[in-house]
């Protein structure tokens, strides 16, 4: 490969979010309440960078596929959305598995706060793993980023789920200490378990008495599909 067909991108920030893991996350951003603080590197934490954002509801967000980098690329991906066996092309997808590992959300402005003495941008619906690296910030144009005809034939053939979530009476006291500490921690287990971030090929079935745990913040959320509803069984600190 060739020196000009090489580029140097500096990391600019790094985005803290609830999700530890993958398995868990939205399938896409804005499908929950998750929020995510960015601290920014000594390089480009000065404030005059961020003049002006406040104009801005939304913003994408440019970021690295850092836990999936060193995995490389195909020219095709399996879909999860068709069931983990059919492929589709790299570009036709959102995989992580892509030629450069760069990935792109657009998520709500919550402006900028005063954390532990340093100041950082909050943002909301985020889709990230906790401590992913952000290349750049962009803001979102909605004359120009919104396309009012456009289509998606995959959403229509397997639209993401939205299921009940209910919880056990044995983690509702639980849940309440929790919420002190995490006001959305409620609504982002529902905002997620709705979603039934099972594999693609479980989905179908509204009857699972598998054990399935995502982890959010510090906790391990466990949860069984009981006639199409989404049962939390456990929360467990981690």
């Amino acid at each position: 490969m060739t020196a000009e067909n090489t580029f140097t991108i500096q990391k600019i920030a790094t985005i803290s979010t609830p999700f530890n893991q993958k398995f868990g996350i939205p399938r896409q951003p804005n499908l929950s309440v998750a929020k995510g603080i960015i601290t920014f590197e000594d390089t480009f934490d000065d404030a005059n960078m961020l003049k002006g954002i406040d104009s801005y509801s939304h913003l994408w967000l440019l970021f690295v596929f850092h836990q999936t980098i060193d995995r490389g690329w195909k020219s095709t991906v399996k879909a999860p959305r068709l069931g983990g066996n059919s492929t589709m092309g790299v570009f036709a997808s959102r995989s992580t598995h892509r030629p450069n590992a760069i990935g792109m959300s657009v998520v709500k402005n919550k402006g900028m706060h005063l954390i532990n003495g340093k100041k950082k941008l909050m943002v909301e619906g985020v889709d990230l793993v906790n401590g992913t690296p952000l290349v750049d910030i962009k803001p979102y144009l909605h004359y120009a980023d919104s396309v009012d005809s456009a289509t998606d034939s995959l959403n229509q053939l397997r639209p993401i789920p939205q299921r009940e979530v209910i919880f056990e009476n044995s983690v509702k006291p639980q849940l309440t200490e929790i919420s002190r500490r995490h006001s959305d921690f409620t609504q982002l287990v529902c905002d997620v378990l709705a979603q039934d971030p099972r594999p693609a090929y479980k989905q179908p079935l509204d009857n699972d008495d598998k054990t399935y745990k995502v982890s959010l913040y510090n906790f391990d959320i466990s949860f069984i599909l009981k006639e199409g509803t989404v049962v939390v069984t456990q929360i467990a600190a981690l």
